[in-house]
């Protein structure tokens, strides 16, 4: 046991002089690190969570900067940071959406945009549907729930099927990857210092002229592909929607969604007033009060809980019921604050390693922040290629971004516009190693060829239509 004992401290002490001797260069760090997660994923084919955290395991034990003893409570750390700051919101939105579909209030929110526009502009109220729709609710869901709608109106208008089925993706795929509380977009708040109300302001207003440019390539695939109205692939019988009886009031359906907006937007706006009135002032006063609701965690909850007794009342549910409806939902949602915050950690370390010192030093310093947002998206959508996620492709990407800025303010633009490029580099490049893919082809009833011709294509040019309005928007209007 002995000789043991002083095996082992030997071995120690020899690490730590190699550690002393030799520094592994930063670059190469993150070579290993990227090569981490995108191995496990693609080729092991192991989950997310373990790919990410692994990776930041791996960079902390290169990492010089991190002490030996803290290499392994160092990534738990950011680990628990990282869900501290998201963990609550992901959670009450998957409540949110699970409640708002089985409720009918996203049902109701749909036949009223469809009611708005007409059946002529059928295409733009579904595209309008799954923009609203994708901010609370997953794409997946948001997909099965539209598609049958597409299918009725090509049943009635007899052409337009490719048409209406890539607005609804145009429209939820954008949201999705740009607007909070989705993960991907919250984390990038997070992860880049942006407030979320501005986050969710800047998102909205960016992803609004990429829903446009999808909804006008949604026409011209459909005239190109002619593709008619066919069977879904999974062999279940089609659901049968809600009676108008059935459905909440249109007020009703859009509280869980306009209302954290609300109270999130109220607080970010009341704040830029507040911060030049004087101590104790009536305004300073009411700022405080706006903090306390429009706290991200609070406004979520208090959106969480009208969705849940809108679900309850108008389902006629029992207690125990609805606590088995947000069980389910809640278990859904933990691996997404697994992944998110595992990404957290990666993009600590990536840090810690002095990533960002490295990265930069190859960037000519007259044009830093603009280099740095096109390298941001390059980096997101390399991610999206490689493993298929737009949402770990938005957490590495922003995680290696975050490690190259010394300070956001550094930028010359505000960074919101920094995370909507990376939103939109996510986007680029969805194929057959993304989960969105198999979800739109099989429920279309395209081949794989077609859905690489139209969904594929229709994503990556949404992706650099974004990227190229957050380069426009930090140049024009940088908001530094």
């Amino acid at each position: 046991m002995l000789v043991h004992y002083h095996i082992i401290l030997y071995s120690v002490h020899n690490i730590h002089a190699i550690e002393r001797e030799y520094r592994m260069p930063p670059l190469l760090i993150l070579g290993i690190g990227i090569a981490t997660v995108i191995g496990m994923i693609v080729i092991l084919r192991i989950n997310a969570f373990i790919a990410l955290i692994s990776a930041a395991l791996i960079v902390s034990m290169l990492a010089p900067a991190v002490p030996l003893t803290e290499k392994v409570s160092s990534v738990a750390a950011e680990f628990g940071k990282t869900a501290g700051k998201i963990g609550i919101v992901i959670a009450l939105a998957v409540v949110i959406g699970k409640c708002m579909m089985d409720s009918g209030a996203a049902d109701r929110i749909v036949r009223a945009f469809l009611s708005l526009l007409g059946e002529k502009r059928s295409a733009t109220a579904l595209m309008a549907s799954g923009y609203v729709l994708s901010v609370p609710v997953f794409f997946d869901t948001v997909f099965y729930l539209l598609v049958p709608l597409a299918r009725s109106m090509t049943r009635r208008t007899g052409k337009h099927y490719l048409k209406y089925a890539l607005a609804i993706a145009a429209g939820g795929v954008i949201t999705h990857s740009l607007v909070p509380p989705t993960p991907g977009p919250l984390f990038m708040a997070a992860n880049l210092d942006i407030d979320i109300g501005v986050m969710i302001i800047a998102g909205a207003l960016v992803a609004l002229p990429a829903a446009f440019v999808g909804i006008l390539l949604a026409g011209w695939f459909d005239r190109r592909m002619n593709i008619p109205l066919r069977p879904i692939g999974t062999g279940e019988a089609e659901p049968e929607p809600f009676d108008d009886s059935e459905l909440p009031a249109l007020s009703i359906s859009l509280l869980p969604i306009l209302l954290p907006v609300a109270l999130i937007s109220a607080n970010t706006i009341v704040d830029v007033f507040a911060r030049t009135a004087a101590e104790g002032s009536f305004l300073r006063q009411f700022a405080d009060v706006v903090a306390v609701l429009g706290n991200v965690n609070l406004a979520m909850l208090l959106a969480a809980a009208i969705a849940m007794w809108m679900l309850k009342s108008k389902r006629q549910l029992t207690l125990a019921q609805l606590s088995k409806v947000v069980e389910v939902s809640l278990m859904s949602g933990g691996i997404v604050i697994l992944i998110t915050a595992a990404g957290g950690a990666f993009g600590a370390m990536l840090e810690a390693a002095d990533v960002g010192s490295a990265i930069a030093n190859l960037i000519p310093g007259d044009s830093g922040g603009i280099a740095l947002l096109m390298l941001g998206a390059l980096i997101a959508s390399i991610m999206k290629i490689a493993q298929g996620s737009g949402t770990v492709a938005m957490i590495t990407a922003s995680s290696m971004v975050a490690a190259m800025v010394p300070s956001m303010k550094s930028l010359g633009y505000h960074p919101a516009y920094l995370a909507t490029a990376i939103g939109g580099g996510s986007m680029i490049c969805s194929w057959m190693n993304d989960s969105g893919f198999w979800i739109f082809v099989k429920m279309t009833g395209l081949s794989e060829a077609e859905g690489l011709k139209s969904w594929t294509l229709l994503l990556a040019l949404m992706g650099v239509a974004t990227v190229v309005v957050s380069l426009v928007l930090a140049v024009v209007l940088p908001l530094a």
